[in-house]
């Protein structure tokens, strides 16, 4: 690492990064390169980290911006995860022991929840009558429909056998499920993505409407929709994992490598050729 990167915070090296040396860049081109809006970029490069809406979403576009301006995206992360207190100020030093480090962990995670818990009690606080006027709400309309739905004396209730529920066999996956998207397209997907490293996704269908983006973590899944008029874009391509009818897929492409323009055709996933514009 470099020893003046030390001093500076994230926001300073990627501004740095983008504005000094040969290849100075302006922040509309580099967003349209990474389909990452332009307040989003320039919030990192101000601190303000709190305009963008998640912390996987900070993380995630800070880790493709540094990659595009030719950082190191482990140092920016590092950086920004101290930045916002996610990292303790004990955080351990190369050569401690791995029971200090642990201990510094479990600290974070404290002032985290903690923190956490302060806000939705100001939250509560400061919107106590909604709250109260919902819960009434909610007490009315099951009150209501208990009146409605019960039936006659006289009239014997029909008994309706449940539907049976299918269920959709999922391919061994290498990663625990994390979280689903695009669960809509399940019963149909030819094609299932899977995160094995942090990876932004954009999917378009054949008009070049967005249908999905997000930023996965490893263990997110995507269920691609049917059809083969679908193309993908992928800012970490060896980070995902392709699932086609249950077999896995070659590689998309190498670690931190994006890619963009991938057909989600299930015969080309499988033949590995898919080409990128």
């Amino acid at each position: 690492m470099n020893e003046n990167n030390v001093e500076m915070t994230a926001a300073e090296m990627l501004r740095n990064a983008r504005t000094t040396g040969r290849r100075k860049r302006e922040i509309p081109t580099i967003a349209k390169q990474l389909c990452i809006r332009e307040e989003f970029l320039e919030a990192l490069e101000s601190g303000n980290y709190h305009q963008i809406p998640e912390l996987v979403y900070v993380l995630g576009f800070a880790r493709n911006y540094a990659m595009e301006l030719g950082l190191d995206p482990e140092e920016i992360v590092t950086k920004i995860k101290r930045e916002m207190g996610l990292l303790p100020e004990c955080q351990v030093a190369a050569g401690d022991g791995a029971e200090d480090a642990a201990g510094c962990a479990a600290a974070g995670a404290k002032r985290l929840r903690a923190g956490f818990f302060a806000r939705a009690a100001q939250f509560v606080r400061k919107n106590w009558i909604w709250f109260v006027a919902g819960l009434v709400a909610l007490v009315i309309l099951i009150v209501g429909l208990t009146l409605a739905l019960r039936p006659a004396a006289d009239t014997a209730a029909p008994v309706v056998a449940p539907a049976p529920v299918v269920a959709v066999a999922d391919p061994a996956f290498k990663q625990a499920v994390r979280e689903r998207f695009g669960t809509e397209n399940r019963e149909n997907a030819d094609v299932i993505l899977q995160a094995a490293q942090e990876s932004w996704v954009k999917i378009e269908d054949g008009r070049g409407n967005t249908v999905f983006s997000r930023v996965l973590v490893p263990g997110d899944i995507y269920y691609v929709p049917a059809g083969d008029k679908y193309k993908g874009t992928f800012g970490n391509a060896g980070g995902i994992d392709v699932w086609v009818d249950g077999k896995m897929a070659p590689k998309l492409g190498a670690d931190h490598t994006r890619k963009s323009g991938i057909s989600m055709a299930p015969d080309s996933l499988m033949a590995g050729a898919a080409n990128a514009e």
